[in-house]
């Protein structure tokens, strides 16, 4: 599967080696997309050629430990992807509008809070903002789906329980190729591991313009509005909400369009004002 029109760049870090490819004009506002939880950088790859055509510099980075990414890394915690994230936007000559999506909402969060300088904006799509109340029979299924890539990719398809993507079969077998190899599942369980400071504590520290994206349908939030409305709540007046209708959890891939002209109309009406 052809996870972009770019070839994989890579860039080494202490600990480790993160993969990411870039696409859109050199001159165009940098956009550094992190994706969720046991996913690649091809979660991206209907959302990319939309802002790039609307004149963004897109860079899709595969989150330490996942897609081509090297494993072994010492922590997966959202703290520690926030400084692969602000190494990745330095690199590429920032500032950056950060996207984050399910677990990386917290990563993308973290760095605006720790580097201002480095994030002139935040999209945060399907942020986790509530402890989920998970029953001893529930936590059981989830360690279960976090250790096996077939079960995961059963539970990653369940998150689109209105609009499948076209390509959603080729994208599972990508990712379960992915989590086969060694040292995935573990990548995967080491980014929602608990942390002794919650990304929602640094969420007074941020200070740019915040744009918060969630589906309508996803399966993942009793509420997913009212979620939604937490995480704005959390950063007014410095946030705003798009919601995406009849989307799931990831509406950049069931929803790109939509999704796309929502992002770009908050880049335009905020960090390019």
């Amino acid at each position: 599967m052809s996870i972009s029109k770019s070839e994989a760049r890579f860039l080494d870090l202490p600990g480790g080696r993160l993969a990411y490819s870039v696409e859109g004009p050199q001159d165009g506002l940098l956009v550094v997309c992190a994706h969720g939880m046991g996913d690649t950088r091809a979660a991206y790859r209907h959302l990319t050629p939309l802002l790039t055509e609307a004149g963004y510099r897109v860079a899709v980075v595969d989150v330490r430990g996942h897609g081509e990414s090297s494993t072994g890394w010492p922590s997966y915690a959202p703290e520690h992807v926030a400084g692969d994230l602000l190494a990745l936007v330095r690199h590429l000559g920032g500032p950056a509008v950060l996207v984050g999506s399910s677990s990386s909402t917290a990563a993308a969060t973290w760095a605006a809070a720790d580097s201002p300088g480095d994030v002139t904006g935040l999209v945060l799509i399907s942020p986790f903002v509530d402890d989920p109340k998970l029953s001893l029979f529930l936590r059981a299924a989830q360690g279960l789906v976090t250790h096996s890539p077939l079960l995961w990719g059963v539970y990653y398809k369940s998150l689109f329980p209105n609009v499948k993507p076209a390509d959603l079969d080729d994208h599972l077998r990508h990712l379960r190729a992915t989590l086969r190899q060694s040292g995935r599942m573990a990548a995967t369980r080491g980014v929602v591991a608990p942390t002794e400071t919650r990304w929602t504590e640094r969420t007074g520290d941020v200070r740019c313009p915040v744009l918060v994206v969630m589906g309508t349908r996803d399966p993942d939030f009793p509420d997913p509005e009212k979620e939604a409305r937490l995480a704005v709540d959390l950063m007014a007046p410095l946030a705003r909400l798009s919601m995406i209708e009849g989307s799931g959890h990831y509406p950049y891939q069931d929803m790109p369009g939509p999704t796309a002209e929502a992002i770009r109309e908050f880049l335009l009406e905020t960090v390019s004002a």
